[in-house]
């Protein structure tokens, strides 16, 4: 006759498994949170990205040549993309006067899978491999607050900037739930940057809301990568915006929209100026 004890013992056997889960949780998560605690008061260790081989797309002119020369003067090594092959050589040169010893300078539409498997074998989808070989490096996308949000008058822009947020997301679970805790991922959504693109935007509230200096924009975002932070709103208020929206119900969250005059962000657009 088969024992009773032993079926107990089976059906045992989960639920301490799953107790021992339950306490690994809670004790990892009030570590986290003690954590995140202390660096809120204390800053957290930046680390050293001298001799660091850091590719930087759109590298040409605005953000990309701002975070080029920022690199530079860490002493990484810089590898510069851009479509506009006049802007790239702009920014290497600036990039050695910045200090860098060893910048190299290719044109890619970025845009073409060709291109970039021309220029160098690499991007997103080549470079992880090397990565997860290596156990060693660290993925950055810029996305924006519009892809946290909808925006009126901006469909097309949100649409891209919700998929590189969502992309970017998946490929940091991805290297987590693979246990490649070499690899780390930062991704950024910053407010309307003062680079041209966004010319004549203008908010209700910009003590609140402000349209950000992209020197400015360029610092935060280097410190958020020099201490593996995985997100960053910039200014902080998008955090509490969106943690609103997540509890909110529709109605009050157009409504706040409405209020915060988020639905006309847009209405003095006029583009990025051309030059003569």
């Amino acid at each position: 006759m088969p024992s009773r004890h032993a079926g107990v013992s089976q059906n045992m056997a989960p639920d301490l498994n799953s107790t021992k889960d339950l306490f690994v949780f809670l004790g990892k998560s009030v570590f986290s949170v003690l954590e995140d605690m202390v660096f809120t008061l204390i800053p957290k260790p930046q680390k050293n990205v001298a001799g660091e081989i850091v590719l930087i797309t759109g590298a040409g002119s605005g953000l990309g040549r701002l975070l080029a020369l920022k690199f530079a003067s860490l002493g990484s090594v810089l590898v510069l993309w851009d479509i506009n092959k006049e802007g790239t050589e702009e920014t290497c040169e600036m990039a050695q006067a910045a200090g860098a010893t060893r910048v190299y300078a290719y044109t890619c539409d970025c845009s073409q899978r060709e291109e970039v498997y021309r220029v160098a074998d690499q991007t997103y989808k080549a470079f992880l491999p090397a990565m997860i070989a290596n156990d060693h490096g660290h993925l950055v996308c810029i996305s924006s607050s519009a892809g946290l949000t909808g925006v009126n008058g901006l469909a097309d822009y949100c649409a891209s900037k919700f998929a590189a947020f969502g992309f970017a997301e998946a490929v940091f679970a991805e290297t987590v739930a693979q246990k490649h805790m070499g690899i780390k991922t930062t991704i950024v959504c910053p407010l309307l940057i003062n680079t041209g693109m966004f010319e004549g935007c203008t908010t209700k509230f910009p003590s609140l809301l402000p349209v950000l200096e992209p020197e400015y924009a360029v610092r935060k975002i280097v410190d958020a990568i020099l201490q593996e932070k995985v997100y960053l709103y910039i200014p902080r208020v998008l955090y509490f915006l969106v943690f609103l929206k997540s509890i909110l119900s529709s109605k009050i969250a157009t409504l706040l929209c409405e209020y915060l005059g988020i639905f006309n962000v847009m209405d003095g657009f006029v583009g990025k100026k051309k030059k003569d």
